[in-house]
């Protein structure tokens, strides 16, 4: 399913969270959900992962904050570095919910997360979109943001294979567009 989904464009992205949390005729708006895919969307992780997250599994380290998980599709430890604003986003929604540092942050399963997901892209009327879009978006975002450094994006995403990254990084017809035109070297047959 995943090889299926496509990364997010910063339009899609924006339209999903703020539908989610805005609700629309016979959907609720759920904080829960799109406070998730948020994260997912900023470090990374797989939502299998974010949604076993307890705040106290966010440790200080230093001028920044670090998360150590076992993967739960690898089984492999990864270590996350958590932007402060990231962190203080978290902390804010557990003070908001009540939700105590050693609780898990989110009460729901995968599978709810990809119903309530598919609920909101349906009325989008967007296609080929699920939780891992929020991953392959943060990929293309990273890459983007970074001098196309695909090693930077497989590192941080942690893929063994640098191909398995390329699958993740979605790069718009104008991009590609632009590459073309810009390689173009003709000599005249005048």
């Amino acid at each position: 399913m995943n090889k299926l989904t496509v990364a997010l464009n910063d339009e899609q992205y924006k339209n999903i969270i703020s539908t989610m949390l805005k609700g629309f005729s016979g959907f609720r708006p759920n904080e829960k959900v799109a406070t998730a895919l948020q994260i997912e969307a900023n470090i990374g992780m797989r939502i299998s992962d974010v949604i076993k997250l307890t705040l106290n599994k966010i440790i200080r380290d230093g001028d920044r904050y670090r998360l150590n998980v076992i993967e739960q599709k690898t089984g492999k430890e990864r270590v996350f570095t958590v932007p402060e604003r990231i962190y203080q986003f978290i902390y804010i929604y557990c003070l908001k919910n009540e939700i105590k540092p050693n609780e898990p942050i989110f009460d729901i399963t995968e599978r709810d997360v990809q119903k309530q997901l598919k609920r909101v892209v349906d009325y989008l009327g967007y296609e080929n979109i699920g939780t891992h879009s929020f991953r392959k978006y943060f990929a293309t975002k990273i890459y983007n943001n970074n001098n196309k450094d695909i090693l930077l994006v497989q590192e941080l995403l942690q893929h063994a294979d640098a191909k398995t990254t390329q699958r993740y990084i979605t790069m718009s017809r104008v991009v590609v567009e632009n590459a073309l035109e810009k390689n173009i070297n003709l000599v005249d047959l005048i």
